[in-house]
């Protein structure tokens, strides 16, 4: 019995730190889709200030 319970308890750590793992990769990944699109942003209004700016 002893094996069965130490083997269910490093199932449960390994899934937890897994989880925790898959949810720091999606908090990475948000926080460059905000950057990316904030760039893209500032680059669109650079080019259409350059475009209709006249200078």
């Amino acid at each position: 019995m002893k094996k069965i319970s130490i083997a269910g308890l490093l199932l449960i750590i390994a899934s937890l730190s897994s989880c925790k793992l898959v949810g720091d990769i999606f908090k990475a990944g948000v926080w460059v889709g905000v950057l990316m699109v904030v760039g893209i942003i500032v680059l669109a209004v650079v080019l259409l200030g350059k475009m209709f700016g006249g200078k």
